[in-house]
């Protein structure tokens, strides 16, 4: 069953009250299938890099599509719900760190491909780079859950050092310590590497 299917079945009851056969229900659907098509590898990829673990990703990733299917409110202005999805996700990976306060994890290489690559790509690329994406995450996890979390919302999702601060419940001031540390460790850790080869 595809992440798509899966979505279907777990919808709110609003979208429910619909008829089946109308056409607007049909457009409904095949817009938000157009949503999770074209935000599954952004949304993944940035609750994959807060929580570290291929299995617990994807089950975030599915609940945080659940989560913003049943607000289709938030979804009416695409810029506006792009950048609302990315909080509905990295809540809903912190939230689960809360939860857990474990982290258990797993090679990203064993990950089967969320969406199908439509490019096809050379072997020696392809090692170069899962090579320099697990050193990546290898420098990711060297650092705390709140300074990798705080790296990432900031320099990869780019969001605003203030909304990191009311994610992660604290100071703006100690957000931009956290990406401080987060990016003294990252680069202390990536440049001993590149010495190394």
């Amino acid at each position: 069953m595809s992440f798509v299917a899966i979505v279907r079945e777990v919808e709110s009851p609003l979208s429910a009250k619909s008829a089946p056969n109308s056409s607007s229900g049909a457009s409904e659907r095949e817009l938000q299938d157009q949503f999770v098509r074209e935000n599954l590898r952004r949304v993944f990829a940035l609750i994959y890099r807060i929580v570290g673990n291929v299995a617990d990703a994807q089950d975030l990733t599915q609940d945080t599509f659940i989560k913003a299917l049943q607000r289709k409110d938030q979804l009416k202005d695409i810029e506006k719900a792009n950048h609302w999805l990315g909080r509905v996700a990295s809540n809903t990976a912190i939230d689960f760190l809360r939860r857990k306060a474990r982290v258990n994890f797993t090679e990203i290489d064993s990950l089967v491909e969320p969406l199908p690559d439509p490019v096809s790509r050379r072997a020696d690329v392809e090692m170069l780079r899962s090579e320099e994406a697990a050193y990546l995450d290898h420098c990711l996890d060297s650092l705390s859950v709140r300074e990798r979390t705080a790296l990432v919302l900031r320099d990869v999702e780019d969001m605003p050092a203030h909304e990191v601060a009311e994610i992660l419940g604290c100071s703006p001031a100690t957000v931009r310590s956290h990406i401080a540390n987060a990016r003294t460790k990252f680069r202390a850790i990536y440049e001993k590497r590149k010495e190394a080869q």
